[in-house]
């Protein structure tokens, strides 16, 4: 990991990445960086620096050497937070510099698109978690997912995002009124965030528990309706909330044991960690609901089918009785008896209307009708 103050050259290079505009943290589509916020965390409390290598400079320039036999307790209390959203790939290259980020970690996050996991290079932990929004889209509610990537050093965070989900900026704003948090270092800025994005996935838990209850409510009412498409629609949803949380259970388990987090945030991991089990456990549950819910509507369709089909034949049966009789009729033969009877007309008529009667009493005692 690079320890050594950034040189020159590397100051100048960060000199793109200068703030944007004071005002509310938020993403500037007009400025030329994908850096949304930085600062240098000094016992808790936040320093503004000019560009992100001065704050570089200014968290490692502390490091006295009274604190040479305990470097780790130091970098918890001073370190650096940088805030990226989207970056392309040279952005994210200056940033590897300065921080020692290692290249494969690097490539990870420039390409998202990656399973959540936990990975350690040497003192640098490599975090990435699916961040999810359930966004209104063409009528209908969906899930979105998007990615949050976390290099955690011992004086340092990048954070990494793509997507339109899991913002940040409130997560350092309510760290930030916390002072005594963040003075336990990047660890606890790694239980925030992680914190944000469990919450998340409960709250989109919750609402794909809704929809599935409503349209499970809906197959089985009275007038049910073709919920087909619906019910398969809330598969996929399940299928991307399943692939973002429970791919994280076993990193976020494992987190909590890693030397790098203090003791006094351990217990705060096992909290998140319990919460990402139950939403894990509702997903699941979620997914193995849907299954039965839409065997149940394709069968129910099918009935509605057979009874529909049972009606037709009923009917039909009904009509081939006048059909037949007349078709004899209609031979044109020029013996038939029943021709020269004065009555033979309106016999025809009270058989053919008695027997349409006969069957249809006789389909509807049966429920064909």
């Amino acid at each position: 990991m690079t320890k050594a103050l950034p040189t020159r050259a590397t100051r100048v290079l960060f000199k793109p990445l200068n703030r944007p505009g004071r005002g509310p943290r938020r993403i500037s589509p007009s400025r030329g960086s994908a850096v949304i916020d930085w600062a240098a965390y000094i016992d808790g409390e936040r320093v503004d620096t000019p560009d992100v290598a001065d704050a570089v400079q200014l968290v490692r320039a502390s490091r006295s050497s009274e604190y040479a036999t305990n470097l780790h307790t130091e970098a918890q209390n001073r370190f650096v937070w940088v805030g990226l959203h989207e970056p392309d790939a040279e952005e994210l290259e200056r940033l590897a510099e300065v921080f020692g980020l290692h290249p494969l970690a690097v490539e990870d996050a420039i390409h998202a698109h990656q399973r959540p996991k936990f990975e350690r290079y040497d003192e640098l932990q490599f975090f990435v978690m699916k961040t999810v929004g359930y966004v209104e889209r063409g009528g209908s509610d969906v899930v979105q997912t998007g990615e949050i990537m976390i290099f955690c050093g011992p004086d340092f965070v990048v954070t990494v995002r793509h997507g339109a989900h899991g913002a940040l900026a409130p997560v350092r704003m309510r760290l930030e009124e916390t002072p005594e948090r963040l003075a336990l270092g990047p660890a606890a800025v790694l239980h925030a965030i992680a914190d944000r994005v469990v919450d998340d996935y409960i709250s989109v838990g919750d609402a794909v528990q809704e929809d599935i209850d409503d349209v499970e409510e809906c197959v089985f009412s009275a007038d049910a309706t073709n919920q087909a498409e619906r019910i398969y629609r809330l598969k996929r949803e399940v299928i991307q909330l399943k692939r973002a949380v429970c791919p994280l259970v076993g990193p976020m388990r494992n987190l909590a044991a890693r030397r790098f987090v203090p003791a006094e945030i351990r217990e705060y991991f096992r909290d998140v960690d319990d919460h990402l089990s139950r939403v894990r456990e509702q997903v699941e549950a979620c997914d193995e609901l849907l299954t039965p819910i839409l065997q149940a509507h394709l069968t129910q369709v099918t009935v509605t089918d057979n009874h529909d089909m049972r009606k037709i034949s009923a009917w039909a049966a009904i009509l081939a009785l006048p059909t037949a009789i007349t078709g004899i009729y209609g031979m044109n033969f020029r013996h038939m008896p029943e021709l020269q009877w004065k009555y033979g007309y309106l016999l025809v008529l009270g058989i053919i209307a008695s027997s349409c009667y006969t069957l249809y009493r006789r389909f509807r005692r049966t429920g064909w009708l």
